[in-house]
């Protein structure tokens, strides 16, 4: 295991950073921070797999979905040691990250995400949407877990900034809840009702005198609320309002389409179904979630885990395609 990662380590075509998806210096900082939390005490009897092997392993199987019997071979260790590896991993993983998904906490910061949108959507303060993870189906869960495509899958409900990072995630709901179900069992949900949020006050688009609330966009499976903004539902004529506004709409909600997009290209254990239990297959997810934002806001391997192009993105209110 030592011989691999060191020969990963020493290749000068950045083999390194495919194999884990960061930089060996973001790779440094992500260890040193779960490090304690994952290092197991030596014994007389044996030596522990260090740490570093312990975070190698857990990346591997995130960036691949591989399965434990596959990672048996690269990694020379059992299966159900990776497994157990896995588990404590993911668990360090989204306590120390844990402040990497975060609301804004005042009028301003929510302002500041404003400014991001507001060339394209005036008052949009971000993009909510859900994706359904797939998963391997349950035995005894009846149909508790199967979605509109008729598989089995856990939802991922979250709110998305400019910046393709996620501002509030919640994960494990079951399949067959639609997207605005889910959303109405949301800790976001209540602090939107309870006004909680310390969202902006309305104010008027331009000159008119008429307030407008701040909102987040989102598709037709979310109900129409004062600060959650939605498509005109059917089929609108070319050029008709309806369809103007549709289209604007939409071309803010490809951020949050884009992150979900992005992350599971980059942790590929979200294209499959995964072989857990729903409570664990739900801290694999958000163990991406967390890592997806600390790549995203780190200068060290933003350009490795999302190259330039690899997103689309809004020019003068047109949606570029990244053509990936």
């Amino acid at each position: 295991m030592e011989e691999i990662f060191s020969d990963l380590l020493a290749e000068p075509s950045n083999q390194f950073q495919g194999f884990v998806r960061m930089s060996a210096a973001d790779f440094e900082l992500l260890l040193s921070r779960v490090g304690p939390l994952i290092e197991k005490q030596k014994t007389k009897f044996r030596e522990t797999i260090p740490a570093k092997i312990r975070l190698a392993v857990t990346l591997r199987y995130l960036a691949t979905g591989d399965s434990y019997r596959s990672l048996h071979y690269l990694f020379k260790m059992s299966h159900q040691v990776i497994s157990n590896i896995v588990k404590e991993c993911c668990a360090a993983l989204i306590y120390v990250l844990k402040d990497m998904i975060k609301l804004p906490e005042n009028e301003n910061e929510w302002l500041q995400k404003e400014s991001e949108f507001k060339d394209t959507f005036p008052h949009c303060l971000g993009a909510i949407d859900g994706k359904h993870v797939a998963m391997v189906s349950q035995i005894h869960s009846g149909s508790e877990y199967i979605n509109y495509k008729r598989s089995f899958s856990i939802v991922l409900m979250a709110l998305v900034d400019r910046n393709f990072c996620f501002m509030f995630c919640d994960v494990g709901n079951k399949g067959r809840i639609s997207d605005g179900g889910v959303f109405r069992d949301s800790v976001l949900f209540e602090k939107l009702q309870t006004n909680s949020l310390h969202l902006p006050q309305p104010k008027p688009l331009s000159d008119d005198d008429v307030n407008v609330p701040y909102v987040f966009v989102a598709d037709n499976a979310f109900p129409l609320h004062p600060n959650i903004m939605k498509p005109f539902p059917g089929e609108h004529s070319e050029g008709s309002t309806q369809r103007n506004f549709n289209r604007k709409l939409s071309s803010v909600r490809i951020v949050v389409e884009n992150a979900f997009g992005v992350m599971s290209a980059r942790f590929r254990v979200l294209k499959k179904p995964i072989t857990l239990q729903p409570n664990k297959a739900s801290k694999v997810v958000m163990a991406c979630a967390l890592l997806h934002n600390f790549l995203r806001k780190s200068c060290n391997s933003r350009s490795i885990y999302s190259p330039s192009g690899y997103i689309d993105t809004i020019v003068n209110g047109e949606i570029i395609n990244s053509g990936t």
